[in-house]
């Protein structure tokens, strides 16, 4: 969580709240980090976590939405911001796919 403090601090948006939502909560098996967190401006943020060695594919794009609205259902509340922070390769597919459903990616993390 210090890491994402900093990353996010870096891009000058400072959390007042930030949780971790384990996937196991939401009937996932995945491995991936899931945070719900609420800037200093009042913005509500999903931020997802992947760090895996082989590509983040669309498949993989199409199971992280699915995840999204299972999180906005369990938290009873629509996230204004929703961010992929990925530190493998990225199908353009993928990105093309998230960025059209109003998807922030940043593959610069980590």
């Amino acid at each position: 969580m210090k890491d994402l403090t900093k990353y996010y601090l870096d891009k000058e948006i400072l959390f007042k709240e930030i949780e971790e939502v384990s996937p196991k909560e939401l009937k996932s098996r995945k491995k991936i980090k899931i945070y719900v967190a609420t800037a200093t401006n009042r913005d509500y943020y999903a931020i997802f976590i992947v760090d895996s060695k082989s590509r983040f594919i669309r498949k993989n794009a199409e199971d992280l939405m699915l995840l999204e609205s299972q999180l906005s259902q369990y938290k009873e509340h629509n996230f204004k911001k929703k961010e992929l922070l990925i530190s493998s390769a990225l199908c353009s597919k993928a990105k093309k796919l998230l960025e059209d459903n109003k998807w922030r990616v940043r593959v610069d993390f980590m």
